[in-house]
């Protein structure tokens, strides 16, 4: 996969050089450019942002430098093909595990990283005209930029392309990963040693039955969810549930105080 981030602040990225990702970069499984936004100015201040029409208070980034940089960035690959334009915004579609999973599919993405009051919304329009353009949020607050979002947008994907985790199956069992499962979060982990300060891992964990474990992990995660998600059950059906998770669910309910669940 390659991913491009355009940023005022390509310093910003450096941690892509480490752990897994950076494993994976020099390994060719991803191919990360990073571009500075002010190499495509035209002044001697190198300005990104100008007063907005209509007042208010903040800077807005100018088109016109933006305009440059994305289509510099878009020519850059091979003929014929464009990349995804993903924008970092509080204003965009959720960034859920669902929409990383599909992104992880795609050849091409580019990271716009906005700054100030956002990017001027002509920028978005005209790359429309020739790129799959997307708004998206990793949560419901402001940053001062987009790059710390594109930051955990680039590590969720990447860590989904084949060769990049050294286990593909800690994936799957990732909260929010597939299935039932993407309503669920994951519950606790344990490993050596099997006492820790008088404080002992969960006996099934070392039976050797991966029935009962897989089953206890299940319990955990449903409780894990109740207790901290609870709006996540209610998008479970009849059909993801068996008797056991619904006694679990009742059981974490009761405990949290909540309502139960609808039949």
């Amino acid at each position: 996969m390659r991913i491009d981030i355009i940023s005022i602040f390509p310093e910003y990225f450096s941690p892509l050089e480490l752990s897994l990702l950076g494993k994976a970069r020099a390994s060719g499984l991803l191919d990360i450019r990073v571009h500075d936004l002010r190499s495509w100015t035209r002044d001697r201040h190198n300005t990104v942002d100008d007063t907005p029409y209509g007042g208010g208070p903040g800077m807005v980034m100018k088109p016109e430098p933006w305009g440059e940089a994305l289509d510099a960035v878009a020519s850059g690959g091979d003929e014929g093909a464009a990349p995804r334009l993903i924008v970092p915004t509080p204003s965009g579609l959720p960034f859920t595990q669902q929409r990383a999973d599909r992104l992880a599919g795609e050849p091409w993405l580019v990271f716009a990283c906005g700054r100030y009051e956002g990017i001027d919304s002509r920028v978005a329009a005209d790359a429309a005209g020739r790129m799959p353009v997307e708004h998206l949020s990793i949560g419901d607050y402001v940053l001062a930029g987009g790059e710390s979002a594109t930051l955990v947008m680039v590590e969720t994907i990447s860590r989904l392309l084949p060769g990049v985790l050294g286990n593909a199956e800690s994936a799957v069992q990732d909260s929010f990963a597939t299935g039932a499962m993407a309503h669920l979060l994951e519950g606790p982990v344990y490993t050596k040693p099997p006492v820790w300060r008088d404080r002992e891992v969960p006996p099934v964990l070392l039976s050797g039955n991966h029935g009962a474990v897989d089953r206890w992990r299940r319990d955990q995660a449903l409780r894990a969810t109740a207790r901290n998600r609870p709006e996540l059950l209610d998008r479970l059906t009849a059909d993801d549930l068996d008797r056991r998770d619904q006694e679990v669910i009742a059981e974490a309910r009761l405990q949290t105080g909540a309502e139960p669940m609808a039949d």
